[in-house]
């Protein structure tokens, strides 16, 4: 066996690094080259380009950009290099087949690297068929997928490195369970400011979320703390590896929650080699899709209110309009229009008559057109008419008269007055109410861009090859049936129905499936965040009977009650005291309303607390105080949930919070109160 022992593997890991070296030296040597040729043919160029022809700059500009492009590839393999010189590798599995004499050692690492002068593999990426073996098998029978078929064989030998900074910290050999000793390691660590890539510990199930090639569309339901942003991740890493050929970073879209989770996820796939992913907020999304011509409530300031307020009037709005009844409702209403809404008679244009039967036989003609597309294709026809009856061609007059007649026939000009005569038709015209400034409600905004789709049409989004849906359960029918119509491609739709910052309007990976059917769901129970003690705690406020906790012990979340808000607000402070004198690097103070984390913030601020709000874009470790709503997604060494009093957790998006605040903690959580706690603890 080759490197049997650990000695020998710290040797041979020297001798890696070596290579690497080399490998840098040689690209070093290259850019230096590449630059060199540069200028040289860009002086010429300076010097000569009033005896250069056309075809002449051309080519000189051609030359000039392969030179560039072929720069900027090596720049790139460049930092491929020198990220593998920190850790060349996590894993190793010797795996022989029927043609091998012996067993043949495999190194998985973030990125392959191979000997050019040998022409051999030393690592190879994560990503790659035969590396699926280390995350599919234990010792013995194993087998791979490559395009030219199966390839079956035995595998020998599995260890598992963390190599960091260059230097081997373990090595562990096991021949049953190869992640629980890694995993439990990592878990235990400190979180970081930014999420981190997880190809040295993925599971079994995981892996196979990773790699699935063939979904259209994949619905991913996991438990909190179940990896399932990070999966999806690595599963976008994937498939931009596995299709290089025909998709690229650019090609990807992520919906992301907020600016802030969307920084705190941004660090991953640079990780694992590829470029920044563009995202977008629903609300950019909505923007967009009306053109900038409606003010709106936001998600936030919806979920505000609610927690702010009992308003039943407004919770009846929102409940309503989050279901597939009002989807069906709506679907009815807009063939109603088309059916009921005109008011069709015959046109008078001078002496001419035209019939009215040839007019709505027009409107019928164009079935394939959104409606409110039809008018100038109708005008045309009824243009083509008169003039076909009087010989000549039509006055100014004549064409102003048609192009105001026809759009009068509709019994509402415009998508917003028939979006808000659909309350009337079904009888219920108080669900639909704006601000005193006529601002939309957010239960309104998809609803509307519905109908706008409807009747006018809308641009897809077909510069997009893969949608990311994250906190899938925050999004109503109405607004996956938009998510459809505008993006074509395939879609990977994450989230946790237990994580709702709104129960009256929440989505599961069922109620997903109904708009798209054909979509494949995957269920992911364990949780690896927090601790068993944290993870049981968080159970008893919201039960999931599904979820598998990680056998990871730690310390009994803490319950502390006071007599007063001061009292609360000093303990706090000497918790923060204690914080920055441990070993933990992040600490969340989640407070169920901004008002109340702005108020923590102005008692405690100081150097290294930092104040999270709807305009954050930033994401950072230290003691970081926010709502629950903006705390979603990340994560925390330790947790202090202030004010959980009984009167300010008392409703049933009051739990929903409770919930997820507790379940942001990994290592210890502490929960706050003044006089009596909330029933829900």
């Amino acid at each position: 066996m080759i490197n049997s022992t650990e000695q020998e593997e710290r040797e041979y890991l020297e001798e890696i690094k070596e290579k690497l070296l080399i490998a840098l030296r040689r690209i070093d040597d290259t850019v230096k080259e590449f630059s060199e040729e540069l200028r040289k043919n860009k002086e010429y160029i300076y010097e000569h380009q009033s005896g250069l022809d056309e075809a002449d700059m051309v080519a000189a500009g051609q030359s000039i950009n392969r030179m560039a492009f072929s720069g900027e590839s090596a720049v790139a393999r460049k930092r491929k290099l020198l990220k593998l010189g920190q850790s060349p590798y996590f894993g190793r599995i010797d795996f022989k087949t029927e043609k091998d004499f012996e067993p043949i050692p495999l190194y998985i690492g973030i990125y392959s690297f191979s000997d050019d002068t040998k022409k051999a593999n030393l690592i190879y990426d994560w990503r790659a068929p035969i590396s699926s073996m280390f995350y599919d098998f234990e010792l013995g029978q194993g087998w791979y997928i490559t395009p030219g078929g199966k390839v079956n064989g035995e595998i020998s030998l599995k260890r598992q490195y963390r190599i960091r900074d260059g230097n081997m910290d373990f090595m562990i050999e096991t021949g049953v369970s190869i992640y629980d000793d890694v995993l439990q390691k990592e878990l235990s660590k400190s979180s970081d400011d930014k999420m981190k890539n997880i190809v040295a510990t993925i599971q079994r199930d995981q892996n196979a979320i990773i790699r699935n090639e063939t979904s259209r569309i994949m619905v991913i339901q996991g438990v909190a703390g179940s990896g399932k942003t990070s999966i999806a991740l690595h599963r976008i890493a994937f498939l931009l590896y596995r299709f290089r050929e025909t998709i690229a970073a650019k090609d990807i879209l992520i919906l992301s929650p907020n600016k802030v989770f969307a920084d705190y996820i941004s660090n991953v796939l640079p990780e694992l080699g590829e470029e920044h992913i563009p995202e977008m907020g629903m609300e950019e999304l909505a923007a967009e899709a009306l053109e900038h011509k409606f003010n709106f409530q936001s998600f936030f300031d919806q979920v505000s209110h609610l927690l702010e307020a009992h308003d039943t009037a407004f919770i009846e709005r929102i409940r309503f309009k989050s279901t597939f009844e009002f989807l069906s409702k709506l679907n009815q209403y807009l063939i109603h229009i088309e059916n009921n809404y005109f008011t069709f008679s015959e046109l008078r244009v001078g002496k001419t008559v035209v019939p009215f039967p040839f007019i709505l036989e027009k409107f019928k003609a164009y079935h394939r057109i959104p409606l409110l597309k039809r008018f100038p294709e109708v005008v045309k026809d009824i243009q083509q008419y008169v003039r076909n009856e009087v010989q000549r061609k039509l006055n100014g007059q004549e064409k102003a008269k048609i192009w105001e007649a026809v759009p009068r026939m509709l019994k509402f000009g415009n998508v917003f007055d028939l979006y808000k005569n659909f309350y009337t038709w079904i009888g219920r015209p108080e669900l639909f109410a704006t601000g005193t400034d006529g601002t939309l409600e957010y239960a309104d905004v998809f609803p509307l861009i519905y109908c706008k789709i409807r009747l006018e049409g809308a641009q897809p989004y077909d510069h997009v090859k893969h949608l990311l849906v994250d906190e899938m359960q925050d999004y109503t029918p109405v607004q996956y049936a938009v998510l459809s119509r505008i993006f074509h491609c395939k879609k990977t739709i994450l989230g946790d129905v237990s994580q709702t910052v709104n129960p009256y309007s929440a989505s599961s990976a069922e109620s997903i499936e109904q708009i798209f059917p054909q979509a494949d769901i995957v269920k992911l129970f364990r949780s690896y965040r927090s601790t068993f003690e944290i993870t049981t705690f968080s159970q008893s406020i919201s039960r999931n009977p599904n979820i598998i906790p990680m056998e990871r012990h730690g310390d009994e979340p803490a319950i502390k009650g006071f007599t007063s808000n001061a009292e609360e607000l000093e303990e706090i402070k000497k918790m923060i005291h204690d914080f920055k004198e441990s070993e933990y690097q992040s600490m969340g103070i989640i407070c169920k309303t901004l008002d109340q984390a702005e108020f923590v913030y102005n008692e405690v601020k100081a150097h290294g607390i930092h104040l999270l709000t709807p305009d954050s874009t930033s994401f950072s470790n230290g003691v970081l105080i926010a709502t629950v709503h903006l705390s979603k997604g990340l994560e925390f060494d330790e947790v202090i949930v202030p004010f959980a009093s009984s009167r300010n957790y008392k409703t049933d998006v009051d739990k929903s919070m409770l919930y997820i605040a507790c379940t942001r903690a990994m290592h210890h959580l502490t929960i706050t109160y003044s006089k009596e706690k909330t029933e829900f603890i």
